[in-house]
Order: structure tokens, then C-alpha cells, then sequence
């Protein structure tokens, strides 16, 4: 048996370095040593067995890159505490989230609950001209400095400028970029897509970062948007008027959706002659090549002999000829006496349009257009200099998810909101049931700035105020409609819920180990910790304190926070609920003041002997010696004990 871990004794979220060595291990034991740990030589004998004295290679490096890789798969401790003040329709959210928190650490809490359940994650993060802000990740060496400064001020945090006379300028911004990439692939599922936008400044860097995260191989499109339509007549040398939009699949799944026909697409198909098939159009009948077999005379009915033109021939040989002439499929002029065209039927066209590298602003929007929608919904002000156009992310949505399903959508920086806008009106649009989450760090406003004037202190308060007052539009604008009305009842179900990042509520959680001493001996202090701290953390408590610590252990758990718990009466002795969120169920017991009883205990073996086979979820300080055995040897891997 392996020795106790700190991390065994905190309630984190998965480490992934160890679960990458673990699978490694399943799959490759001979790369280990006796000791299980792993042979740098053998594994490079694995992937090059001629080259393992080779020290130059193709390699994508910089200043901070192995520093990123190991705060990606490091744990957090941290957890998200519902706010229920600024959540919209708490109880109509269909799974709809806004969390106020740093990105890199909200990822990570997703992760037991959403790995491999996001379809489309769509970011816009910061660009890295040496003005925008950038993450420093430095919370997450001392923790101590983020908490404090989060805590101290309801005004928000200030985050560091990354200016273009730094030795590290692109260093900085990709070290924050390759953690949260990396995070962010475990939670896209095998057939999800990862959109992210980008200007000239860092494009190449990420096309060459996002390689590495996601395969060279899952490459999909480097789509080129439009986001202005005129120059600007101020600015020295050449304008650039488009933003890239990076694509890149989850694996070979990843298939994106058709784009929807155009009025004036369908506009070309016409019936001359009234077929019966439907609106048609006359398309070349020959081929830019003479092929011998394929150049031969065809009598129009007007009686006329026509050919191909020299150097072409027919895109049909003499023998497909009849059939063709019967089917009424070629079209010789109103009064027959033209050279043929084959006739395409819109019935045959494929009912949507291949999607190109090339987004106009005609059919994506631009940059003009997003102020303007911003600005309908905050007529006060206009609080965000730079969002993004819904009619963007309309189509970026409507291309990677499917309305007919519960499709995630994930955006982690998710700045004014546009994300939550197009989600919501798209729906509203196809009938779809798509979902988002959005997570944006509490970054504060500049005090000159209109955002800050009209009273959001925090860019966060912009991400959740728009998404409230677009979900508040689309309400309004339903009062009068007819009660059965299918827009009403979209209408009433909307909403969300708002969630912030936080201390874990175990005060365990606050312990320094100290790096003097071994392993074994801060688990021992770590106990002796816990024993006394959190002897004074009793329940009952507040609704509100319950709900955070229920909302913890199920999240680290693995169960999504829009779980439903039911109080279960057959339990007499003990506070027992039944949770489920749609993909699992457990049974959750978190009583600090309380033992586990015998008549528990007994219960889930009457459960479990009766074909239920039980999860059940407990604090270790709640059982005895004697449950925890009687509970380990009954439900084994379906207990999980805080």
C-alpha cells in the first residue's frame, strides 16, 4: 500500500501529472525503474531508439514553458461559492454559468465535472500589444497575494501590464496561454473545437503553441476575419483590417457543420420550364479538357449539331447520353437550339455551404457592429472598448455544436459577454438547447473609464450585466405574445447562474507544508492540523455556508453544479440526500457534528443487496474506525470519504 500524500488529505481537483504517469505506467511498465519511477533514457529510446545521444531537434521553446506545463497539472485546492445576488433565474439554467475568477483555477475545478464535455470553447484573450493586461500566474505561487487582494476589495484586482520592451514579452504571454490551453483540452470533448481569436502580433506563436497542445494533425482552419470595412485614413503604413480565427479540433471526430443557405443563394435556381424536381440552374455541361471519348456531336431539338469547343469535351461520355436526354436533365435554350447544360436541381444541393477561410463583415459582423450592440443594451455608456460581434460567434456556434443536443459552450475569458448573448439568441434562433459557460477574472476598471463611472468597478460585472439584461430583452419582448407561444416559453427559461472563485471552505486547505521536513512528516502535521482546525468548522451551518461546502465536495466529486439534492427520509438517524446531476447519482452525508450511525450503515447494505450498488459520499471525520472499515469493505471504489 502507498504511502499517504498532502494531496491525499486535501480535497483538490485531479492531479494530471499523475495520472499521465499512471497511464504511462499501465501501458509502457518497462519504462519505469524497480523503484516506479520513470527511465528518461528508456523513454527516449521509446520515441527515438537511433537518436538517443541527439541533443538538437525541431522544438517550439521559451523562457517560463516547463514553469506553465507544471502549473497546468498542478491541483488547486480552491472552490466555487454560488452568488446568488447576481444569478438570473437560479432555477431556470438549464446548466448555464458565469464564474468571477481567475481562469487558470477555475479550469482546473472544472475539470472532475466537465472533462470531455464542452463542445466548442471560443476565446478571445488578450493580445499582447505591450498594453493589455496580462496573467502572472504568481497566486498561484503564493496564494496568499491573490486571496488577499480579492478579499480586501470589492473593486476588484489589478492585473500586470506585459510592455513590449520586456525581455520576456512573448515568453509572458505564452507561458499564460500554455497552461490554460492545456487545461482547457482535457474538458473539450473527442469531437469538440477550439476557436481562438487572435491578431497579427501572437498569431504565429499560437498557431505553433496551439500545435503542440493540440497535434500539428488537428489543425482545421486559420480563418481570416473581417473586422472592419474601411481604413483608417490615420493610420502610417498599412491597416490591418482583419483579426485571425484559429481552428483546431479535439481529434479526428471533430466534423464542423454546414453553414445555412442564403436567400440570395437560392435565388440562383429558377424553373424555366416547369419541371417537376423543383427550381433549377443551368450548369457547364463540358470540362476544361479534350478527352476522346468525350468529344463527339450532340443533336439539340431544334435539330442543330453541336460540339465542345476546341480543347474541351462533354462532362459525360455517348452512353450516359440517352438516359440523360430522357430525364430531362439537359437544357438547350427556351427556343432548343443552344449548346446543352446540365440542369441542377436545388433539391440536389446539399442543404447548407461549405464553410471558408474567408469571414466578411457582411457575414460575420465587424467591429462598428459590436459597439453598437453593446451599446443597445448599456445605453448609459458603452462599459467595454473591444467586444466581439454576436453575429461572429453566432456562426463560430453554429458551425461546432448541434442545436438538437445539449451542446457546451466554454469561454474562460469571457470579457463583456458576447459569448452568453450569442448563445441565448442563437437558441432562440433554431430552437437549440446549447449551454455556456463563461469565466472572467475580476479585473478592475480604470477609474477614468466609462465602465467605471457607470458603477462596474470590475470587468466581471460587465460579463454578468450583459448576459442579465440580453436574457431581460428577450423577456420583454415575449410579454406579449400568446401564453402557448413557443417563444414565451424559450423566454421563461432562461437564465443562469453566477459562481466566484474562493478559499476552499476546509481550513486544511490554508496548511504550509514545510519543505524542510519529508513527506511523511508533513502528513503527520497535516492531520494534526486538521484536528484542530477544523474541529470548530460544525454543522449546522448557514444555508448559505452548507450550500458552499456541498457545492465543493460535488464538484470535486465530479458532479456538474447543476445537481439537484433530495432529502432522503429512509435514513433516520443520519442527514442523508440523494444527488444526482443528470450523468450521476450518489448518496452525500456531510454531517460535521454527527457520527455515521449503525442504522446508516445498515440501510445502504439493504440498498446495496437490494441491486441499488450506491455511491456514497461522507467526511472521514464523521466514521469510526469500525464504519470506515464496514464502509470500505461495502461499497469499496463507491466511497469517497472528504
Amino acid at each position: 500500500m502507498s504511502e499517504e500524500s498532502l494531496n491525499d488529505l486535501l480535497p483538490t481537483t485531479p492531479d494530471l501529472r499523475a495520472e499521465r504517469l499512471t497511464e504511462l505506467k499501465r501501458l509502457f511498465p518497462d519504462l519505469f525503474t524497480n523503484e516506479g519511477r520513470l527511465d528518461p533514457d528508456e523513454l527516449k529510446r521509446l520515441v527515438a531508439p537511433n537518436e538517443v545521444h541527439e541533443s538538437e531537434r525541431y522544438e517550439f521553446k521559451w523562457y517560463g514553458k516547463a514553469a506553465s506545463k507544471r502549473e497546468a497539472f498542478t491541483p488547486t485546492t480552491s472552490t466555487l461559492v454560488y452568488d446568488p445576488a447576481r444569478s438570473v433565474n437560479p432555477d431556470q439554467t438549464n446548466g448555464n454559468m458565469i464564474i468571477e475568477g481567475e481562469n487558470l483555477e477555475t479550469l482546473k475545478l472544472l475539470l472532475s465535472a466537465y472533462r470531455e464535455q464542452v463542445k466548442v470553447i471560443y476565446i478571445d484573450p488578450p493580445y499582447n500589444t505591450g498594453k493589455d493586461f496580462i496573467y502572472k500566474d504568481n497566486y498561484a505561487k503564493d496564494r496568499k497575494s491573490y486571496w488577499e487582494e480579492t478579499e480586501s476589495t470589492s473593486d476588484g484586482i489589478k492585473l500586470d501590464s506585459n510592455p513590449d520592451t520586456s525581455g520576456r514579452y512573448h515568453s509572458d504571454w505564452l507561458s499564460m496561454m500554455h497552461s490554460r490551453l492545456l487545461v482547457a483540452r482535457s474538458l473539450l470533448r473527442p469531437d469538440g473545437f477550439i476557436f481562438v481569436n487572435i491578431d497579427d502580433s501572437e498569431v504565429t506563436n499560437l498557431r505553433r503553441l496551439l500545435d503542440e497542445v493540440f497535434g500539428e494533425e488537428n489543425f482545421a482552419a486559420n480563418v481570416v476575419w473581417q473586422k472592419t470595412y474601411s481604413p483608417a485614413n490615420d493610420k502610417k503604413g498599412i491597416d490591418a483590417m482583419h483579426d485571425h480565427i484559429l481552428v483546431y479540433g479535439r481529434g479526428e471526430s471533430a466534423l464542423v457543420n454546414l453553414l445555412p443557405r442564403t436567400a440570395k443563394q437560392d435565388d440562383a435556381y429558377e424553373n424555366p420550364d416547369n419541371d417537376s424536381r423543383g427550381p433549377w440552374k443551368a450548369v457547364d455541361a463540358t470540362r476544361a479538357e479534350h478527352r476522346d471519348y468525350a468529344f463527339y456531336p450532340i443533336s439539340t431539338p431544334s435539330g442543330r449539331e453541336v460540339w465542345p469547343a476546341k480543347g474541351r469535351s462533354w462532362v459525360f461520355n455517348i452512353e450516359e447520353l440517352p438516359a440523360l436526354l430522357a430525364d430531362n436533365r439537359l437544357w438547350f435554350g427556351s427556343d432548343g437550339t443552344s449548346k446543352p447544360s446540365k440542369k441542377l436541381f436545388l433539391s440536389d444541393v446539399k442543404q447548407g455551404v461549405t464553410p471558408t477561410t474567408w469571414w466578411s463583415h457582411e457575414d460575420a459582423g465587424h467591429n462598428d457592429t459590436a459597439k453598437k450592440e453593446l451599446k443597445e443594451l448599456f445605453p448609459e455608456s458603452l462599459p467595454f472598448e473591444t467586444p466581439k460581434p454576436t453575429k461572429l460567434l453566432k456562426r463560430i456556434f453554429h458551425l461546432g455544436t448541434d442545436p438538437a443536443s445539449s451542446d457546451l459552450v466554454l469561454d474562460f475569458f469571457g470579457g463583456s459577454g458576447t459569448t452568453a448573448q450569442a448563445v441565448i439568441e442563437l437558441n432562440k434562433t433554431d430552437g437549440g438547447n446549447r449551454k455556456f459557460i463563461l469565466a472572467q477574472i475580476p479585473e478592475i476598471t480604470a477609474t477614468a473609464s466609462s465602465a467605471n463611472q457607470a458603477g462596474f468597478k470590475k470587468i466581471s460585472d460587465i460579463t454578468i450585466e450583459r448576459a442579465r439584461r440580453a436574457i431581460s430583452r428577450i423577456q420583454e419582448s415575449a410579454d406579449d405574445l400568446l401564453p402557448n407561444d413557443p417563444q414565451k416559453e424559450f423566454a421563461k427559461g432562461l437564465g443562469f447562474k453566477v459562481y466566484k472563485l474562493t478559499k476552499s471552505n476546509f481550513p486544511r486547505c490554508e496548511f504550509a507544508p514545510d519543505p524542510k521536513v519529508s513527506e511523511a512528516e508533513n502528513v503527520e502535521a497535516l492531520k494534526r492540523y486538521i484536528d484542530e482546525k477544523e474541529t470548530a468548522f460544525i454543522l449546522p451551518l448557514a444555508a448559505e455556508a452548507e450550500q458552499a461546502v456541498f457545492d465543493e465536495v460535488l464538484l470535486k466529486c465530479g458532479f456538474q453544479l447543476h445537481y439537484t439534492r433530495t432529502r432522503r427520509e429512509d435514513f433516520s438517524e443520519n442527514t442523508v440526500y440523494e444527488v444526482t446531476d443528470g450523468k450521476r447519482g450518489s448518496l452525500v452525508c456531510l454531517a460535521w457534528n454527527e457520527a455515521i450511525k449503525d442504522s446508516t450503515l445498515k440501510q445502504l447494505r439493504a440498498l446495496d443487496e437490494a441491486g441499488d450498488k450506491p455511491f456514497f459520499i461522507c467526511l472521514e471525520r464523521s466514521l469510526n474506525t469500525t464504519a470506515k472499515w464496514n464502509l470500505n469493505h461495502l461499497l469499496g471504489k463507491r466511497l469517497t470519504a472528504f
